[in-house]
């Protein structure tokens, strides 16, 4: 299965990049978030190449719920999909943007696929461990290399959200004496966290379960872990919501390595 969704990331990472290259018209969504071509043209991709290896698994795509179509989820085990998160980054020519495909097996995720394709660089995550990957101009694998989670030092290197680092975010770092941080887009936070290069990654706000599924499969794999703010790990599928929309999350905090 992972490597179906490697497949289906790589091939709508090409899609995205020619929209990127040639230039995008934005339009708006019902909830004043923006979308773009990449992601209907990145999203239909992927989704044709699930239906054809992977059929009868219900998959949860961004797109697809925003026009009301919502698969049943309630078994635990479904398909997260995000074709294009970071959207604002790609619109603002940034290169943090990644494709995210995950498996969600008893409202857990087992297995993603996150890819940056103006970075070259993909990563991935299973029952088998976690690796980075290195993508070619034609798209195929070129290297593959094992990660694990570090060990944090007194010194915890913490990455944030270029877009969205909030109040919360800044006293997290004051009470916990975090003076180094960097800032990047999209999941790519948790593949820092996955691949040794950060220790936490503080959210604060909402966020949605496609946004976050591939990149926490990921971090999982490489031995870290996703709690919410009630210390227990993050769950998905979550429906019927009395305080907000399906598939949303809450704050969370993600962590690589126990201390040294």
């Amino acid at each position: 299965m992972i490597e179906t969704f490697e497949r289906a990331a790589l091939a709508a990472g090409r899609e995205i990049l020619a929209v990127f290259e040639a230039g995008m018209h934005v339009t708006l969504k019902a909830d004043s978030t923006p979308v773009t071509e990449a992601d209907q043209r990145a999203e239909t991709i992927i989704l044709d190449i699930l239906s054809a290896e992977l059929p009868g698994l219900p998959v949860v795509a961004e797109e697809s719920v925003a026009a009301g179509q919502v698969p049943d989820v309630s078994s635990g085990r479904f398909i997260l999909v995000d074709p294009l998160d970071g959207t604002r980054e790609f619109i603002d020519r940034r290169p943090d943007f990644t494709v995210n495909v995950a498996l969600i097996d008893g409202f857990v995720p087992v297995a993603g696929v996150v890819y940056a394709p103006v970075k070259k660089v993909a990563y991935r995550g299973s029952a088998n461990g976690a690796q980075r990957l290195t993508v070619g101009a034609d798209f195929t694998v070129t290297g593959r290399e094992i990660i694990r989670v570090r060990h944090a030092s007194a010194k915890i290197m913490a990455v944030v959200s270029r877009s969205h680092f909030t109040p919360e975010t800044d006293a997290f770092l004051r009470e916990n004496a975090i003076t180094d941080s960097c800032s990047i887009g999209s999941s790519l936070k948790f593949c820092l966290l996955a691949e040794g290069t950060a220790d936490v990654y503080p959210r604060f706000g909402r966020t949605m379960e496609w946004d976050t599924a591939a990149g926490d499969a990921v971090l999982r794999a490489a031995g870290g872990r996703t709690l919410g703010l009630d210390g227990e790990p993050l769950r998905y599928g979550k429906r019927n919501q009395t305080e907000d929309a399906d598939f949303a999350n809450s704050s969370f905090i993600a962590w690589g390595g126990p201390p040294a």
